[in-house]
């Protein structure tokens, strides 16, 4: 794993987006997957403004949701759905045909899961995957105790994933599962590119660089991947030894 620190927000989010748009222009027909939420927001508005100011073609590339919350509707502010749109679709001009996301209201979820698992496998594999970490260590909704060898899987989601999302949503909304691309499938990305902020997450930054390597804190598991990639601001690192 190379762990990189950046001075704020702003620089992270600028070299996340470049990393990105470097794998679009070395392989225009990339294979992308994006977490979404606070920490990936200003990357992938970055990714769009990059893209059109590089006329980068992205036309090529396929993008993959990392997961969603099962049973909320893609118009719902809070849902990953609005999120790729608003952020990065939208601004992008990427085509529906371009992307695949977990339908949250699908009445077989497990049939849905197959799909996203066929299409991966299909697709070769993922080149780039960018994920978030939670306060609990997830990576997408893959909670702590989820088996290194999973796929795309419905999650009951812990306590602190329930309490912390709802910051997502105009309202209260009841969120006790979700839908997510496994362990398995993040650590055979090609490049697993994983980002935090703030002075919140710094525990959760010291544990996933310092703690036990343990699929009970997902996060930890970037330092086996074979080409992973951290990237903190100083806050996130602030609690780190070599710091």
């Amino acid at each position: 794993m190379e762990l990189k620190i950046f001075e704020d927000y702003t620089k992270l989010s600028d070299a996340a987006a470049t990393m990105v748009i470097e794998c679009i222009k070395n392989k225009p027909g990339a294979i992308l997957c994006f977490a979404s939420g606070d920490t990936p927001k200003l990357a992938c508005q970055l990714i769009a403004e990059m893209a059109k100011k590089e006329n980068i073609n992205l036309s090529k590339c396929f993008f993959i949701g990392l997961d969603e919350w099962l049973g909320i509707e893609p118009e719902n502010t809070g849902s990953c759905h609005y999120f790729f749109q608003q952020y990065l679709f939208a601004p992008s001009g990427i085509d529906r045909s371009q992307v695949h996301l977990f339908d949250a209201l699908a009445t077989n979820a497990e049939e849905e899961c197959k799909k996203m698992n066929r299409i991966i496998e299909e697709k070769g594999g993922i080149d780039l995957m960018v994920v978030g970490v939670g306060m609990n260590g997830h990576i997408g909704f893959n909670e702590p105790g989820t088996d290194i060898d999973s796929i795309s899987h419905v999650a009951l989601l812990d306590e602190i994933t329930k309490n912390i999302g709802q910051k997502y949503f105009n309202q209260t909304v009841t969120i006790n599962k979700g839908i997510t691309v496994g362990l398995k499938q993040i650590m055979q990305a090609k490049k697993l590119l994983m980002m935090a902020n703030g002075k919140k997450k710094a525990p959760v930054i010291k544990r996933a660089v310092e703690g036990e390597i343990s699929i009970d804190f997902p996060a930890g598991l970037i330092r086996r991947h074979n080409n992973g990639i951290l990237m903190v601001d100083t806050e996130a690192a602030s609690e780190l030894e070599r710091m």
